[in-house]
């Protein structure tokens, strides 16, 4: 028996419902149905009723909820006598450099101001931000989730995007007037570090063509890729979202390729009340994902 079993337990006692349980505590339905499993293996009891569209509590769940409501009211008063510094903690959450520069500060400034928490940002390319939340030295990314291994965390999709060559108009195909994909994925590439998880949805997507694309650099600033890209003789891939000067740069759709961004967390642990009131919000301000990566 784990805490967490016990505080998906009670959630579902007071929801009637695996779903909207899950939905409550930012997991998935699995997760919830598979502690409520472990429960009753455990204990060798049946501590619900499931019925049509409500589950409710067996005489022995009755019993076993009024037990765990007192365990998890204990546990919280140990944390607010004993565990002040770690709530005074800021909420360390892990941003890629494509996003750093379009939607944060933005973003964490407004969470700030709204709930009068504290983050601290730490910039990492999506694959490294993900290795980081499962080894909990971040609590939570934002980045990219199109990660083979996506299932083993909780997230939430914030929006679909797709990808773009991006050149400036002083380029020698734009000059030409013939700018295609496969010219650009034939001449000289600007791409993101290789712990970015586009970089590797790209150079995957072109492999998978039988291209090796001609990558001349790996940068880590959206700010350093563009001011590269003005000396006209190379492109780079950028999401579409990602806003740029019209009159100096051209972008040329990818298509066939798209990709999901969002925030991941840790599955399994105890969510503290900033990263759930970070969560609320992230949901709040990107309601069925439908924002573009710029914000308002």
């Amino acid at each position: 028996m784990t805490l967490i079993q016990l505080s998906y337990f009670c959630a579902v006692c007071r929801a009637h419902s695996i779903t909207r349980a899950a939905e409550a505590l930012y997991v998935s339905q699995p997760t919830v149905s598979t502690a409520l499993r472990d429960l009753e293996k455990e204990f060798h009891c049946r501590l619900f009723i499931h019925g049509r569209n409500r589950i409710s509590l067996t005489d022995e769940g009755a019993d076993f909820y009024e037990e765990a409501l007192r365990i998890l009211k204990e546990t919280e008063k140990l944390k607010t006598r004993f565990d002040r510094r770690e709530a005074e903690k800021p909420l360390r959450i892990g941003i890629p450099p494509i996003l750093s520069t379009v939607c944060i500060p933005e973003l964490t400034d407004r969470f700030e101001e709204e709930t009068g928490g504290s983050v601290q940002l730490f910039e990492y390319g999506s694959i490294r931000a993900g290795e980081l939340v499962e080894k909990e030295e971040l609590d939570v990314a934002l980045g990219n989730l199109d990660m083979y291994n996506l299932d083993t965390y909780n997230y939430f999709q914030i929006m679909e995007d797709s990808y773009v060559f991006c050149l400036s108009r002083n380029h020698p195909l734009v000059k030409a007037g013939a700018v295609d994909v496969d010219s650009l994925s034939r001449r000289p590439i600007l791409l993101f570090n290789t712990d970015s998880m586009s970089t590797e949805t790209v150079i995957s997507y072109f492999r998978s063509r039988h291209v090796e694309l001609p990558v001349k650099m790996y940068c880590s600033q959206l700010i350093t890729l563009l001011q590269a890209l003005e000396g006209g003789t190379c492109s780079a891939i950028l999401y579409r979202s990602i806003p740029v000067d019209e009159e100096k740069f051209v972008k040329i759709p990818l298509p066939g390729i798209t990709c999901k961004v969002g925030i991941l967390w840790k599955k399994g642990v105890f969510i503290q009340e900033n990263l759930q009131q970070f969560i609320h919000f992230v949901k709040k301000e990107y309601p069925a994902g439908k924002k573009s990566l710029s914000g308002r």
